[in-house]
């Protein structure tokens, strides 16, 4: 029988992290699951050492990425490996809870296609993230939310819940941070359900962050123009 969730670990050099956080996401998810760690071709001790954890846990599997380098292209790989009936994206650095994944899968089977984990809603924190970060990311979820009327107030959150079979009516595109934006806009324009629960993030404690927020300005800003005409053309029944 294939798992109910599959969770996606995009890792680019994250040899101290990456054992945590797939014991983290066996002792937190209760769904039945697999891990599934996609390579982001690191040159440290990475893939050695998801490689050798695939004795002691069950469904852990690992696969180099055979795109180009970047988050999106990662995820997409893991996408196409993904056996579950959900896909969970979680981030490799210890930053996500993966105990959300819980609330996030009773959501999805009351109906809803998407299931973001939202760091800015009532039960949610943030902990110790850098002040320019979390502005930006909030007050453009903000943005989103009430210019698009997209129900989610953290879209630029990567951990969210996506029901698999979606991927079968949009087409993706991004090769990096700012798929995590695509997706749910793009689902969102398709009439998909989309749903906020609270969860707490977690700065890194080790190795260095690969997103670059000034850098991951323009793409969200395209994303943003991409929304507006879109909800411009969905108003005109376009």
């Amino acid at each position: 029988m294939p798992p109910e969730i599959s969770i996606i670990i995009p890792a680019r050099n994250e040899e101290g992290n990456i054992e945590s956080t797939i014991v983290n996401c066996y002792k937190k998810v209760s769904p039945e699951k697999e891990i599934i760690v996609i390579d982001d071709h690191s040159s440290d001790k990475t893939y050695e050492i998801v490689n050798s954890l695939k004795k002691k846990f069950k469904y852990v599997r690992i696969f180099k990425n055979e795109n180009n380098a970047g988050f999106g292209n990662a995820l997409r790989f893991g996408f196409q490996k993904a056996n579950g009936k959900y896909i969970v994206p979680v981030m490799a650095d210890l930053c996500d809870d993966p105990g959300t994944i819980n609330k996030m899968y009773e959501k999805a089977e009351e109906g809803f296609d998407i299931v973001c984990g939202c760091r800015y809603m009532k039960g949610s924190d943030m902990i110790n993230s850098p002040i320019i970060k979390k502005f930006i990311s909030k007050n453009y979820g903000k943005l989103i939310n009430m210019v698009l009327g997209i129900p989610t107030k953290d879209i630029t959150n990567a951990f969210k819940l996506y029901r698999k079979t979606i991927f079968e009516n949009i087409e993706i595109e991004k090769n990096d941070f700012s798929i995590s934006v695509e997706i749910p806009l793009k689902a969102y324009f398709k009439k998909y359900r989309i749903t906020d629960v609270p969860t707490i993030w977690y700065g890194r404690k080790k190795g260095k962050s690969k997103f670059k927020i000034f850098k991951m300005g323009k793409s969200y800003f395209n994303m943003f123009i991409f929304g507006l005409k879109k909800s411009m053309n969905f108003v005109k029944g376009g």
